[in-house]
């Protein structure tokens, strides 16, 4: 059964397979495991540094020193002149302007949720290993959210009755394909893996250990997001 959820701006929805009781949040859950030890999660925390305060302070040079001129003695008609010291002034010493920094390529939002993803695994407890960019999972994931897109639904079952691990097969993934999260409105990376990690079966998905590979679609008629996880054979 096709389940569609219609979200009128600026409400986004979520969806995920992979975790066998339901999410709230407009969620829907279900799909298949492995058999493997419970994972637990723990929330991922930052700390905020604030820079010391710089403080910059400027002298201003000694005054020049003036010898007093001796008065000549009343016993003599001769006078001796007063010599000044030459000042010497050292020009200042010039920097090397600094070099520019070096320009990498900008991310694609796809690309960016896998670095925001490895970054939640990174700080989780248990910590997990990356997750690498597998192109079949990614081909699956681009074509579900191209396909929801086009037809203008919101599920995890396609119009044609696939499912997300139909599609990993059609696409040529060899692996266990076992978790997948959706999502549609939020129009950046940071947003969307906002909103999945703030749903317990999202979070669940994105910090289980078991997975080692990844691909994610997005398609920004509607923006519709797909995540996909699984293991290699």
């Amino acid at each position: 059964m096709v389940m569609a959820l219609a979200c009128l701006a600026p409400v986004a929805a979520l969806g995920l397979v992979g975790s066998a009781t339901e999410d709230n949040d407009n969620v829907t859950a279900a799909g298949r495991t492995r058999p493997s030890e419970p994972v637990a999660e723990a929330p991922s925390t930052s700390a905020t540094t604030t820079a010391p305060a710089t403080t910059t302070t400027t002298a201003d040079p000694d005054d020049d020193d003036t010898d007093e001129v001796a008065a000549a003695r009343p016993t003599t008609t001769a006078t001796t002149p007063v010599t000044e010291t030459p000042t010497t002034t050292v020009p200042p010493t010039t920097a090397a302007p600094p070099q520019p920094p070096t320009v990498s390529a900008a991310l694609s939002a796809t690309e960016m949720v896998v670095v925001l993803a490895n970054a939640e695994r990174a700080a989780a407890t248990p910590r997990c290993g990356p997750l690498t960019v597998d192109d079949r999972l990614a081909a699956a994931a681009q074509g579900h959210s191209d396909d929801m897109a086009a037809n203008d639904y919101f599920s995890h079952t396609s119009l044609d009755g696939s499912t997300f691990t139909d599609r990993a097969d059609a696409a040529g993934f060899t692996g266990f394909a076992g978790a997948e999260n959706i999502a549609a409105g939020q129009r950046s990376p940071q947003d969307v893996m906002a909103a999945w990690m703030d749903s317990a079966g999202h979070r669940r998905n994105i910090l289980n250990c078991d997975y080692t590979l990844i691909g994610v679609g997005l398609n920004t008629d509607g923006w519709y997001w797909t995540q996909m996880f699984g293991t290699a054979s």
